[in-house]
């Protein structure tokens, strides 16, 4: 457990599809301004729970999810939340980069203008920040009107970031983010969540233990939809108090 001020709070919850008992009984709380990286084999829960943040399994009509999710106190699940509001309040990298079929410069606009920003100085000042933050602004600033889907799969990936952090959320959401990166982009992908552990709250799904230790102030290990360990990285990683989390740290489990 920790102590640091909880972010998102999730307090017995269940989730079944289609039948199936996916996660069970999970609660946690998760620290803000921090990197939280959950772990474990293939089909644990991982991303199904990551999706209970910002209600992405809504989408499907055969979930029932009991328990509370609750943001800044909020229980994402009450009948009077607005979900839209909700998932402004969360970015997310998905495993593959989607850009919008659109230029550069609109990806990044995107969101700034949904909400109602049309003045075309401070369009420019916001893509240009957002761009700057995610370090690919020298890398694109000649070609703004280029089709997004000219950029390298490590460009798009950070194009989406900035897309996403464009639109002023609290929490980043990632499963598994780099695994379609060569090295060299997945390192610029971590290098970004340190330092936008500054200023956001970050959620990881990751199935690579040496990166959930480069990038992870904390992990969760998650087994058949249960959580075994919680702690900071160098005590799950480095000291696991279950036999559980050992077996899968030493690559007994997979």
């Amino acid at each position: 457990m920790t102590t640091e001020k909880p972010h998102i709070s999730v307090k017995n919850l269940n989730v079944h599809i289609d039948g199936n008992h996916i996660l069970k009984n999970i609660s946690i709380d998760i620290p803000d301004k921090k990197v939280t990286s959950f772990i474990g084999p293939s089909g644990c829960g991982k991303t199904t729970l990551l999706k209970t943040f910002n209600r992405l399994l809504d989408r499907n009509g055969n979930v029932e999810i009991t328990g509370q999710v609750l943001v800044d106190g909020v229980d994402l699940y009450s009948p009077d939340t607005e979900v839209t509001s909700i998932r402004k309040k969360m970015g997310l990298l998905s495993q593959r980069p989607f850009p919008l079929p659109m230029n550069i410069y609109d990806n990044v606009a995107y969101g700034a203008r949904i909400h109602g920003q049309r003045d075309k100085k401070e369009l420019d000042k916001i893509v240009e920040h957002y761009l700057r933050g995610v370090s690919l602004w020298d890398e694109v600033k000649d070609r703004l009107k280029d089709p997004a889907t000219r950029l390298s799969i490590g460009q798009q990936q950070r194009l989406c970031l900035a897309r996403g952090l464009a639109v002023e959320p609290e929490i980043i959401l990632g499963d598994e983010p780099t695994s379609a990166l060569d090295p060299i982009s997945t390192q610029h992908i971590e290098e970004l969540f340190l330092k936008l552990k500054d200023k956001y709250t970050l959620v990881l799904v990751t199935h690579i233990l040496r990166q959930a230790r480069r990038v992870s102030d904390y992990i969760v290990f998650i087994y058949m939809g249960e959580i075994i360990e919680f702690g900071t990285t160098e005590e799950v990683l480095l000291n696991p108090k279950e036999k559980l989390t050992k077996d899968y740290v030493k690559g007994y489990i997979s």
